[in-house]
């Protein structure tokens, strides 16, 4: 409900802070934190999901069970019950009968402003019983006799616990009123150049039409959010992305780095000792970074391809060019199994020509870490491999050329932040390259949006002779099946996976199921099981993969720590129990540990129970092995902030527009900020700055 306006225009600032607003305390600044609302402009962007029509009043004769409707009358009696936690009925009469408005835990303060014979209009869902018509808990106000219904329609918007539907109308709207007032007479030059493009209104209509519509407005199309309306927001807050993300290319790419060339003699010594050829997408890729490397602009390339593609190789190709001119190179890696493994990989490829790879782990002896540390400051260490550990202050390099970020969404946007910062130093004032590598194919429109920042290359075919991989969904009452399976697989001389997934986001107690599993597998197969699991250590959890990798172990019983990078060619079974807790990018990279020998292998979920959506994602694992085809499935369906990791990255997210929605628009993006060239540099910077868009993390 509208309230007579009382409030006093101050100067707008769009930027102040929410709790600078007139009835924004503590607790109420705390609550808008929750729906992101951080500053006075985000009020404004505070988007309704839905209208109600209030703009009628409808007899109390004409009401209607379990329909909302506004109703108007006078107070005839004010009826308290109860001791400590009150409840009222009023009792309010129009000329056609009487209502009845229901109220718990009334507050005493309450009784002063519906007194008897006071005006009351409300708004409520109507209910009627023995005892008559009745509402709870309706949106009331005391009003004059003869005051105008509402023009427009009512809003409802996203709120929480505590924070009233009629405190954020009448906040918005007192806001929206101050902010027309004040800038009614500006030219919204944003929608001039691009209303050829798209159908919008101006800054100011959209604004209003969006949280205050006529009662005649397409309500479909402004729940849908495609009416003009919503589209001058939305283009200017993907714009506003669009540009920043530029903004940053162009401003890293203005640095200056180390070009590197790497002359073909020593690329072709390295070549001819590997006991495999490169595939042509690899030489392509390779032929990307190479280009990037020989400027002096820093490279940021982001290499994309399934698992099993062969990444690490083209990264391993990326740093012979740096250590070869005596520089070094850091390679970031998420897991310290994957670390491990990156080390031993990238020794058999280095240690012949005597470089010196080295893995700093945040579980070394202080005296072993000394030495490497030393080492990496003497720059006796040419390729620094690691985890969390390469963020710390003590960690100093004497030459930074390189730095690999392996599955860079694992990682928080300031860990990735502070590495790169140790390749610009007063000893060596130059940034390194970035080269960023993901085995979790990135949906084109995520490539669109939040990497567009990013040169990408990508690794589109697999190495020759790999074999496919079937994948099944079989019931978990069929488990003795499954073991019987695997006896077969093992007795053959090939090896298996058996991955242990809770429905309750607990490691202690995945670890403990797997270790009831592996123990329970160990009982009922002739073969050695072993177990791996995030809560024991490195050397454990080391020795176990070894063992596995040797051959010596036939099955391993693990959690998600085997989700990345682990490589064991003669496994070709993977068992994963409760795939539906899983997402598709993690069901896809855990399926990756198999099929990457030349014997054909299987994957099969172990379900419980699936709902709708579950059975939607099984089913398109069983129906590909495409990477690219899953993101974009896996982007269908839980949507781009989980698909990105935001809460982990802190990475942008959008208050208006959405990815899935308005993807058709991200096409026309480069276009489109062309055109806005034309406008003062202090105009973009204001509308970046408006939609938040924190792109400085983008830089990681």
């Amino acid at each position: 409900m509208q309230e007579k306006d009382k409030f006093s225009p101050r100067p707008f600032d769009w930027f102040a802070p929410i709790s600078s607003l007139k009835g924004v305390g503590s607790k109420i600044t705390e609550k808008l934190t929750k729906l992101q609302i951080h500053c006075v402009g985000d009020l404004l962007l505070h988007c309704p999901h839905r209208y109600e029509d209030r703009t009628r009043l409808t007899m109390i004769q004409d009401l209607v069970a379990d329909q909302n409707a506004v109703v108007q009358g006078k107070i005839i009696q004010v009826k308290l019950e109860g001791r400590q936690k009150k409840r009222a009925i009023i009792t309010i009469e129009d000329s056609s009968g009487v209502l009845g408005l229901l109220f718990f835990h009334f507050h005493q303060s309450l009784q002063q402003r519906y007194e008897v014979g006071k005006i009351i209009r409300c708004f409520g869902q109507v209910k009627i019983s023995m005892k008559g018509k009745q509402i709870i808990h309706p949106e009331c106000e005391i009003i004059e006799e003869n005051q105008p219904m509402p023009a427009n329609l009512s809003a409802v918007y996203p709120t929480v616990a505590g924070l009233s539907q009629y405190w954020l109308r009448k906040m918005i709207y007192r806001l929206l009123k101050d902010y027309t007032q004040r800038y009614q007479n500006q030219m919204d030059n944003f929608a001039q150049m691009l209303t050829t493009d798209i159908p919008m209104l101006s800054w100011l209509d959209a604004l209003n039409t969006i949280h205050q519509p006529l009662p005649d407005a397409n309500i479909e199309q402004l729940t849908q959010k495609n009416h003009p309306a919503y589209m001058r927001l939305i283009t200017e807050e993907l714009l506003s992305h669009h540009i920043s993300l530029q903004q940053l290319k162009t401003s890293a790419k203005a640095r200056q780095a180390i070009a590197f060339q790497l002359e073909e003699s020593i690329l072709e010594d390295f070549l001819s000792r590997l006991s495999f050829k490169l595939t042509d997408a690899q030489k392509r890729v390779l032929s990307d970074i190479r280009k990037d490397m020989a400027t002096n602009a820093p490279m940021l390339r982001l290499v994309q391809g399934d698992v099993g593609s062969g990444k690490t190789i083209v990264a391993a190709l990326a740093s012979l060019a740096v250590i070869a001119n005596k520089k070094q190179v850091a390679i970031m890696a998420p897991t310290e199994i994957l670390a491990e493994q990156h080390l031993q990989q990238f020794n058999t490829w280095f240690a012949p020509f005597g470089y010196r790879c080295e893995l700093l782990s945040s579980k070394l002896k202080a005296k072993a870490k000394r030495s490497i540390l030393e080492n990496i400051t003497m720059g006796l260490t040419q390729i620094v491999i690691g985890t969390h550990a390469l963020f710390q202050d003590d960690v100093e390099f004497q030459e930074l050329g390189l730095v690999v970020i392996d599955e860079q969404h694992r990682f928080g946007v300031h860990q990735r932040l502070s590495l790169h910062a140790k390749g610009n130093t007063a000893r060596t004032p130059s940034f390194a390259h970035q080269l960023i590598m993901t085995a979790t194919p990135i949906p084109r429109t995520l490539a669109m949006s939040h990497y567009a920042h990013l040169d990408i290359s990508i690794i589109d075919s697999l190495p020759p002779g790999r074999q496919g991989i079937i994948t099944l969904t079989v019931p978990q009452k069929r488990q003795s099946e499954i073991v019987e399976r695997m006896k077969v697989v093992c007795a053959s001389g090939q090896q298996a996976y058996w991955v242990c997934t809770l429905i309750e986001e607990s490691e202690i107690l995945e670890c403990q199921a797997a270790q009831t599993r592996c123990e329970e597998l160990q009982a009922l197969l002739p073969f050695r099981v072993g177990l791996v699991h995030g809560q024991m250590d490195k050397d454990q959890k080391e020795s176990v993969m070894r063992d596995f990798y040797q051959g010596k172990i036939s099955v391993l019983v693990a959690t998600t720590v085997i989700e990345v990078g682990v490589n064991v060619p003669n496994a070709t079974l993977m068992v994963i129990e409760n795939p539906e807790r899983l997402g598709l990018a993690q069901l896809h990279q855990l399926r990756g540990r198999v099929g990457r020998g030349t014997q054909a292998s299987f994957c099969v979920l172990l379900y419980q129970s699936l709902s709708e959506t579950a059975q939607a994602r099984l089913k398109i694992m069983r129906e590909t092995c495409d990477g690219f085809i899953i993101a974009e499935a896996d982007l269908e369906i839980r949507g781009p902030g989980e698909v990105l990791g935001v809460k982990q990255t802190g990475d942008i997210s959008f208050k208006v527009a959405d990815l899935l929605r308005d993807k058709a628009l991200l096409e026309s993006l480069p276009v489109w900020s062309q055109k806005l060239n034309a406008l003062p540099n202090s105009h973009i910077e204001r509308m970046i700055q408006r939609w938040g868009v924190g792109a400085h993390f983008a830089q990681a």
